[in-house]
C-alpha cells in the first residue's frame, strides 16, 4: 500500500529512531560476543586435541554456533543500516512535507489527500471571491502538487526498500541468521534495481515502474555510489548499451503500449541522470576512465542484443538516447562529442544508413521523440552539450582535438577546422534529416522540420556554453558571472552571424524569392536567450560606449561586441518570435535598472540629469527599433511569423525580467524598486509594460502602404522609456513634479530618435 500524505504527515518518526538505537545496540553487543567466540572458544577448539566423539560432534557444533553467532551480528548489522538510512531519508521527507504545507498555506490553497500516494492542491472557494486566478497562481499551485507527490512518491520508495531488505536480511529462517548484507540501503536499493534490470524487456510495467523509481531518487546522489554501482552491475559499457537498447525499441515498437512507451521514456530521462552521476570523476565513487574509452570505441561498431540479430544500431546511435539527459562532466562528454563531430564531418551518413525507414516516428534510442529519433548521434551529443555547460564551454572555447575512428587520439592529427563554431557555421555544413519517415522527401513540412533539429540542438549547446547553464534550467535560476572565454565565444558568434546574417535568414515563401532561407535559422531562438543574457554588452555596442564605462555594466567580463555586428545580428535573431519577445524582456528591464541608477544612484557627474536620462534609454531603443524592423521584416516579407505569434511568445519572458534584475542586485544594492524587497513587485510592474509594448509593435498593410511600418513601435519604445523614469521616480523625493516631467519628456525624445535609428540600421533583414 502506497505511502499516503496524511501517513508521512502524521507519522512519529522517533518511534523508528528509537528502533534504530535498540538495533546499535544489539549489533555492538553481537559483535563483542562474535570476537568473543571468535577468539576464545573457537580459538580453543582449534588448537584441542579432540579424540572420540568429540573429534567430530563437539568440535563441529563450536565451529556452527560461532558461524551462527557472526551471522547472527551480521543480520543485526545490516538491519541496523537499513533502519537507519531509512529513517534518516523519511525524516528529510517528512521535513520537506512539512515546508510544502507551509508553502501551501501561503498561496491560500488547500492540499487534498487523494489516496494512492497522492494529493491534489486546489484554491478553496471564499464567500465573495471571483475564482479568477493569475496564470502564475496556478503554475505555482500545479508546481505544488508535483512537488508533494514526488516527495510521496520517493516515501514509498524508501518504504518499500527497508521492508524488502528487512525481509532478505532476516530470511524467515527462525533457525538460521545471515542471508542478505547489506552496509547501507543504497545496497538494498541497487540490488533490487539490478534484479529487474536482468529481466531486461520481460519487465512487466509494474516493475518498469519501480526500476525508473529506483534510478530516478537515486540517480543524482551526491557520492555517486548508487549510480556507480548500477551501471558495474549492469556488466559494462557495451552490456549497459545492450540493455538500454533492448528496453528503447520494446517500448516504442508499434506493438507497445501507451503506458510502456511513457515508462521507457522515464527510464530514458533515469539512466540519463544515473550516467551523469556515474561518470563524474569528481564523485567519491565514479567509473573508470575505461569506461569512457569504450564508450568511444562502441561507437562505431554495431550493438545487438538478441541471438542472429540483422538489424544492429551504432553504439553512437544507441549512447545518444542517454546522453540527452544529465549534465555530464567535461572530461567525459566533450571528448565524445568531438569524436562523433568529427564523424559526422567525415561522412555525414554513415550512422543513417541503417535507420528503420517506415517505422514511426518515435521508434528508437530517443523515446522522447524531441530533436529526433535518434539516428544522428550528433543531434544527440548537441542536446547533451546543452545540459552540460562546463562540457559544452570546453567543446567550443579549446583547440579541438583529433579522433581516431576507434575513439582514441589522433597523435599529431588535424581535424581541417580552428572551432567548432567554425565549422558548425560553414554553409557547406551538411546537416541531417533525423526521421525514420520514409516519405518525408516527399513532405516539405516534415523535411524542413527535420532539418531543423540539429540547428535548434547546436543553439541549445551555444546557450549553455555562454551562459554556464543548462539551456533548459529552472526559470528562477540566477544567471552566473561571464567568464572570459564565455564572452569571448559571445564575441565570435556575433561576428559570425553579423557578418553572416543570411545563415540565419527563415524566408516562408515570402515576397523575397531569390533569398534562400539559411541552414540555422533553428538557433535563432538559443541566440535569443544568450542576447538577453548579454544585454549590458549589446546595450554597450549600439552608440559604441567606452569599455572602461560603467554606465551600461556587463554581467562578469566584457564581450565588447562590434556595432555593426550587433545590429546586423539583432536583426536577423529579432525575427523569431520567441527570440523578439526574449531580447525586448531583457532591454525593458536593462533599460529600467539603468534608468534607476541615473536617477537614483550616486554619480559624481556634472552633466544635466535629462541628458543622462536620455543617454541611458538611447542603447535600449535602439534595439528596440531593430526589434520593430526584425519583426516587421519577419512577418510581411518573409511570412515566416504572424502578429499573433509574436504577441503569444511574450506570455513566458517572466524569468528573463528576474534573470536581468538578478543580474543588477550587484550593482545597485539593496535600494528600491529595482532591488531589495519590492523586487517582485518591480518585476510584475515591467513585465505588464513589456506586454503592451509588445503587442504595440506592429503594424497594419495599410500602415505600411503609407509609410508607417514602426509608428507603433516608436510610440512603444517611447512609453516604455517614460515607464522606466516612473518606476526610478516612486522612491526619490528629491525630484519636484517639473524636474520629473522633463525627465519624462527627455526619455520619451531619445527613445523616439533612438528607435528610429535602431530601425534604420542595415540589418540583414533591411539591407536587400
Amino acid at each position: 500500500m502506497a505511502v499516503n500524505y496524511t501517513d508521512l504527515m502524521e507519522v512519529d518518526l522517533g518511534k523508528l529512531e528509537t528502533a534504530v538505537t535498540d538495533w546499535k545496540k544489539t549489533v555492538d553487543s553481537l559483535k563483542t560476543l562474535a570476537e568473543d567466540a571468535r577468539t576464545g572458544m573457537q580459538a580453543k577448539s582449534d588448537k584441542a586435541r579432540w579424540a572420540g566423539v568429540n573429534a567430530t560432534v563437539t568440535r563441529e557444533f563450536i565451529t556452527k554456533t560461532t558461524k551462527e553467532v557472526s551471522d547472527l551480528h551480521t543480520e543485526a548489522n545490516s538491519i541496523y543500516q537499513v533502519l537507519d538510512d531509512g529513517h534518516r531519508e523519511l525524516l528529510s521527507l517528512q521535513k520537506q512535507l512539512h515546508t510544502a504545507q507551509h508553502d501551501a498555506t501561503g498561496l491560500g490553497v488547500r492540499v487534498e489527500d487523494i489516496g494512492g500516494g497522492k494529493v491534489r492542491c486546489f484554491f478553496p472557494h471564499v464567500r465573495g471571491d471571483t475564482d479568477e486566478r493569475t496564470q502564475e497562481q496556478l503554475d505555482s499551485k500545479q508546481q505544488l502538487e508535483n512537488r508533494i507527490n514526488d516527495i510521496l512518491s520517493h516515501a514509498d520508495e524508501i518504504d518499500a526498500s527497508v521492508a524488502r531488505a528487512l525481509a532478505k536480511s532476516h530470511g524467515n529462517d527462525a533457525h538460521n541468521a545471515g542471508h542478505s548484507k547489506y552496509e547501507s540501503l543504497n545496497d538494498a536499493e541497487v540490488e533490487r534495481a539490478l534484479e529487474l534490470a536482468r529481466k531486461g524487456d520481460k519487465m512487466s510495467d509494474a516493475e518498469l515502474t519501480e526500476l525508473n523509481r529506483l534510478l530516478r531518487f537515486n540517480s543524482r546522489e551526491k557520492d555517486g555510489e548508487f549510480a556507480t554501482e548500477f551501471y558495474q552491475g549492469l556488466g559494462g559499457p557495451e552490456k549497459a548499451l545492450q540493455f538500454y537498447a533492448e528496453m528503447s525499441i520494446d517500448g516504442t515498437d508499434a506493438d507497445a503500449t501507451k503506458t510502456r512507451l511513457n515508462e521507457v521514456r522515464d527510464l530514458q530521462k533515469a539512466m540519463g541522470y544515473t550516467l551523469a552521476n556515474a561518470t563524474d570523476p569528481d564523485h567519491k565513487q565514479h567509473l573508470s576512465e575505461s569506461w569512457n574509452s569504450e564508450f568511444r570505441r562502441l561507437g562505431t561498431q554495431q550493438i545487438g542484443w538478441l541471438p542472429g540479430q540483422m538489424n544492429k544500431p551504432y553504439g553512437y546511435q544507441v549512447l545518444g538516447g542517454l546522453l540527452r539527459y544529465g549534465n555530464y562532466d567535461a572530461r567525459f562528454l566533450t571528448p565524445i562529442a568531438e569524436h562523433i563531430t568529427q564523424l559526422h564531418k567525415e561522412d555525414p551518413y554513415r550512422f543513417l544508413m541503417n535507420k528503420p525507414a517506415g517505422s514511426p516516428d518515435i521508434y528508437g534510442f530517443n523515446p522522447s521523440g524531441k530533436l529526433g529519433t535518434g539516428n544522428d548521434p550528433l543531434n544527440s551529443v548537441l542536446e547533451a552539450l546543452g545540459h552540460s555547460p562546463e562540457a559544452a564551454e570546453k567543446f567550443f572555447t579549446q583547440t579541438p582535438t583529433a579522433y581516431n575512428e576507434d575513439g582514441t587520439v589522433k597523435t599529431g592529427g588535424h581535424v581541417g577546422f580552428d572551432s567548432y563554431l567554425d565549422l558548425f557555421t560553414d554553409k557547406d555544413f551538411e546537416w541531417t534529416i533525423d526521421t525514420n519517415d520514409t516519405n518525408v522527401l516527399a513532405d516539405e513540412d516534415k523535411t524542413k522540420r527535420a532539418l531543423g533539429f540539429g540547428p535548434e540542438a547546436l543553439g541549445h549547446a551555444l546557450e549553455a556554453a555562454t551562459t554556464g547553464r543548462p539551456y533548459d534550467s529552472d526559470a528562477t535560476a540566477d544567471a552566473i558571472k561571464h567568464t572570459e572565454a564565455r564572452a569571448n565565444l559571445v564575441n565570435q558568434i556575433v561576428e559570425k552571424f553579423g557578418e553572416h546574417p543570411e545563415l540565419l535568414r527563415h524566408n516562408e515563401n515570402g515576397d523575397l524569392e531569390s533569398e534562400e532561407t539559411g541552414p540555422l535559422y533553428a538557433l535563432r531562438g538559443s541566440l535569443g536567450d544568450i542576447t538577453a543574457e548579454y544585454m549590458g554588452d549589446f546595450q554597450r555596442a549600439m552608440y559604441l560606449e567606452d569599455p572602461n564605462s560603467d554606465s551600461f555594466p556587463t554581467f562578469g567580463e566584457a564581450a565588447n561586441l562590434d556595432s555593426d555586428h550587433a545590429a546586423r545580428f539583432l536583426g536577423a535573431v529579432g525575427q523569431d518570435p520567441h527570440a523578439y519577445a526574449t531580447i525586448t524582456s531583457a532591454q525593458q528591464t536593462y533599460t529600467s535598472q539603468v534608468v534607476d541608477d541615473v536617477i537614483n544612484g550616486d554619480s559624481q557627474s556634472t552633466a544635466s540629469l535629462d541628458g543622462r536620462v536620455s543617454a541611458a534609454v538611447a542603447p535600449g531603443s535602439a534595439i528596440a527599433g531593430v526589434m520593430s524592423d526584425a519583426r516587421a521584416h519577419a512577418i510581411y516579407e518573409y511570412h515566416a511569423a504572424s502578429d499573433k505569434e509574436f504577441n503569444e511568445a511574450a506570455a513566458d519572458k517572466q524569468k528573463w525580467v528576474n534573470r536581468i534584475l538578478g543580474m543588477g542586485i550587484e550593482k545597485v544594492g539593496e535600494r528600491v524598486p529595482i532591488a531589495g524587497a519590492p523586487l517582485e513587485w518591480a518585476s510584475e510592474d515591467i513585465q505588464e509594460s513589456i506586454m503592451k509594448s509588445i503587442e504595440k509593435d506592429s503594424a497594419a498593410d495599410a500602415e505600411r502602404e503609407a509609410g508607417a511600418d514602426y509608428t507603433q513601435g516608436r510610440n512603444a519604445a517611447i512609453d516604455s522609456a517614460a515607464d522606466a523614469v516612473d518606476r526610478a521616480l516612486i522612491n526619490n523625493q528629491q525630484i519636484n513634479p517639473d524636474t520629473a516631467d522633463d525627465l519624462r519628456r527627455a526619455a520619451r525624445t531619445s527613445a523616439g530618435q533612438s528607435h528610429t535609428d535602431g530601425a534604420q540600421w542595415k540589418s540583414e533583414s533591411s539591407s536587400h
